[in-house]
């Protein structure tokens, strides 16, 4: 955990994520991104230099079967309060709606819910599972579909809830994340929308592997062009 610590500890002091007071809302979907940040924020707020409070969130999307028992048994074992919100999210999207995209009204629609969420239960801050691979993968999706450089960044305010949301393990490599999640054994629960793995984020997923197979420092030098603040200017420090 050496490594992940590390990673968020340098995302916070870069990116002043976490302040006096906080009441740090971690949205967990289930995967192995969302759990890995749990398990480590849990950790996190033993030596952080700003006090903080923890709390863990599921939302439930409506798709079954959604055994949430592990993580209810994680979050005691952490000492981290629970919550799980029940929503109509995927009867909306593909039931009235039939979306053939599905991905991006799916991300509105829990961006928005997660942020109510946060408003209920009290938190000003939620804590989002994204990693070094997933800042690329965006990145390319925006250069090849869109013609623009943008990325996700680390941290944003959003005004309508008054909520931000941080990306504590932008550092940090999908590879490790894996090896963490296996290592930590993590009660990951397999997604149950009918739309997982057959997105275009998979299609980047599998362009940067193939990149990477002729320029194995091709991750470390994409996050290298995401830090220029100079020149492209994609995730600007706070001063």
């Amino acid at each position: 955990m050496k490594d992940v610590l590390g990673c968020i500890r340098r995302a916070d002091k870069d990116f002043h994520m976490i302040e006096p007071g906080d009441n740090v809302l971690v949205g967990v979907s289930g995967g192995k991104d969302s759990l890995l940040l749990l398990h480590a924020m849990a950790l996190y707020r033993r030596f952080c230099p700003t006090p903080f409070t923890l709390q863990a969130a599921t939302l439930h999307m409506g798709y079954e079967p959604f055994d949430l028992s592990g993580i209810r048994a994680l979050c005691e074992e952490l000492d981290v309060p629970y919550t799980v919100k029940q929503t109509d999210i995927a009867k909306v999207i593909f039931e009235e709606r039939k979306e053939k995209n599905p991905c991006s009204l799916c991300a509105k629609m829990r961006r928005g819910a997660l942020s109510d969420l946060c408003n209920e239960l009290g938190a000003n801050k939620v804590a989002l599972g994204h990693h070094r691979d997933d800042a690329i993968e965006t990145l390319l999706l925006s250069m090849l579909y869109e013609g623009r450089l943008h990325t996700f960044q680390p941290v944003t305010y959003l005004s309508r809830s008054n909520i931000t949301q941080i990306r504590p393990m932008v550092y940090l490599s999908e590879k490790h994340v894996i090896h963490m999640t296996k290592q930590l054994n993590l009660p990951v629960v397999k997604s149950p929308c009918p739309a997982n793995g057959r997105t275009k984020r998979e299609d980047m997923k599998d362009l940067l592997n193939y990149i990477c197979k002729s320029v194995p420092n091709a991750k470390d030098q994409l996050l290298r062009a995401l830090q220029n603040e100079e020149q492209y200017g994609l995730w600007n420090k706070p001063r």
